[in-house]
């Protein structure tokens, strides 16, 4: 229960700030799209927690999250196939924007040293195999087709208004994008009390700005999935 509590603060802060957003600039505001978006994160957040326990874990004793991890990729990957969204419009295509790629070297040196940073601060003691090889995979290619693909997607289709910074198409929906990314990590509720932790908040949501500029400007989640894959590994390694 704890879990569904969780999420719902979630959805509401979602709704309740999308809306507000949305508000300011009506013209531009698909408030049907805003609900799309809530309900990909409700059932994201289902399925990476087996629906909340109901789904049978196949390997109980594993360390990590394998099951939830493919479930949720495997919906995601199903969405994305949909008319109404599109692998190639969300992000799930091999082919980089022209020019783009030498543009995302500063980016992704800066994404590698903050997690560089991170690591000389927090060292770690050690990991099992399992470990490394969970977080070389699963949460870059879970979160980033679903967090900078379909998420954002319909994100940037529930504000159409765009401004043109750094080379790229920004709109409200890659801030609410990161924010979400970044309370998937920092927000939680257990033992009736609601729980936030800026830092980690910030932790994970500077990154997600780097990677959804990188995927903005590229129109593809290619590097994303790798430069995520890289700051998971970079800790277990240093």
């Amino acid at each position: 229960m704890d879990g569904v509590i969780g999420i719902a603060g979630v959805l509401a802060l979602l709704i309740v700030l999308g809306t507000l957003i949305g508000i300011a600039n009506r013209t531009n505001f698909s408030f049907t799209w805003l609900l799309v978006a809530a309900g990909l994160v409700f059932l994201n957040d289902a399925l990476l927690t087996n629906a909340y326990g109901l789904i049978p874990k196949v390997f109980p004793d594993s360390e990590w999250n394998w099951q939830g991890k493919v479930l949720a990729l495997a919906c995601t990957l199903i969405i994305a196939s949909l008319p109404g969204f599109g692998w190639r419009r969300s992000g799930l295509t091999f082919k980089q924007a022209e020019g783009s790629l030498r543009s995302c070297i500063p980016l992704g040196i800066a994404y590698c040293s903050f997690f560089v940073a991170i690591a000389l601060a927090f060292p770690n003691d050690g990991a099992s195999t399992e470990t490394i090889v969970f977080q070389l995979t699963m949460p870059s290619f879970e979160e980033e087709p679903f967090y900078r693909g379909i998420v954002l997607f319909a994100l940037y289709e529930t504000y159409a208004g765009r401004v043109r910074k750094f080379g790229v198409e920004w709109g409200w929906g890659a801030i609410l994008s990161c924010l979400l990314f970044g309370l998937a990590h920092a927000f939680s509720y257990s033992d009736g009390i609601f729980a936030f932790d800026p830092i980690y908040l910030g932790l994970t949501a500077i990154p997600s700005f780097l990677a959804v500029w990188i995927r903005l400007r590229t129109g593809s989640l290619l590097l994303p999935v790798i430069l995520h894959s890289a700051g998971n590994s970079i800790p277990l390694v240093i």
